[in-house]
């Protein structure tokens, strides 16, 4: 007999850190997106001198959901957003948390809070996944050494990307995007309707202070 796969809601308690205050004065949410085996709390670490220096930013870093140990079955933990297992439902509850997550957390700042949306690696594609179901429209999607996810249903996708400005962040030694796959991520964005801009910067499959400082400044110039 072939055993019959069901699936059952549960209520899972999902973890994400914040830097900033959140109050009627905040005018720009951050909503910032791990890579796989990352942790939030490590990686809002990189924005903390944006929010230092901008008393009306708050940046919201979720975590994945699935923990791991990166090495045996010991020392350091690392999350995921999803894996090829099961991978429709694990997307469906991801896009719930999140939608939860910025429900709360914009119910706290004014109603005109500019929103940006950044994933990293792996995050990338799950911010993608995110806004095609989101409660809310950002005002940018950054999509840092990770991938819109070509698999997303091309109506969806062009109706997201036509409304949303893009820009895609790229290392020039990150050791996991060739230049073949940006400038094919390139191609992508823009037959779905979008005309990303791209940032390079000196550096390999991470973050850069001086490029975070640069998306920053081109928000406060924008308002």
């Amino acid at each position: 007999m072939t055993a019959q796969e069901h699936h059952l809601p549960v209520v899972r308690t999902a973890r994400y850190y914040q830097l900033g205050e959140l109050s009627a004065r905040t005018r720009r949410v951050w909503f910032v997106a791990h890579g796989y085996g990352q942790l939030a709390a490590y990686f809002i670490r990189h924005f903390a001198p944006l929010t230092d220096a901008d008393p009306e930013l708050v940046v919201i870093a979720p975590e994945g959901t699935s923990r791991f140990y990166l090495q045996g079955t010991s020392g350091r933990v690392g999350a995921t957003w999803m894996t090829r297992e099961d991978r429709l439902t694990e997307i469906h509850d991801y896009v719930t948390y999140l939608n939860q997550l910025a429900t709360t957390i914009l119910s706290q700042a004014a109603p005109d809070t500019t929103v940006t949306v950044l994933g990293f690696s792996q995050g990338a594609a799950t911010v993608s996944r995110w806004l095609a179901q989101t409660i809310f429209r950002p005002a940018r999607l950054v999509l840092w050494a990770g991938a819109f996810p070509p698999d997303m249903e091309f109506t969806v996708a062009a109706h997201l990307l036509q409304q949303t400005p893009v820009t895609l962040v790229c290392g020039t030694e990150d050791e996991y995007v060739s230049e073949a796959a940006l400038a094919q991520q390139a191609e992508l964005l823009g037959s779905l309707g979008a005309e990303p801009v791209l940032i390079r910067f000196a550096g390999k499959h991470t973050l850069d202070a001086a490029v975070l400082r640069h998306l920053h400044e081109a928000e406060l110039s924008c308002h």
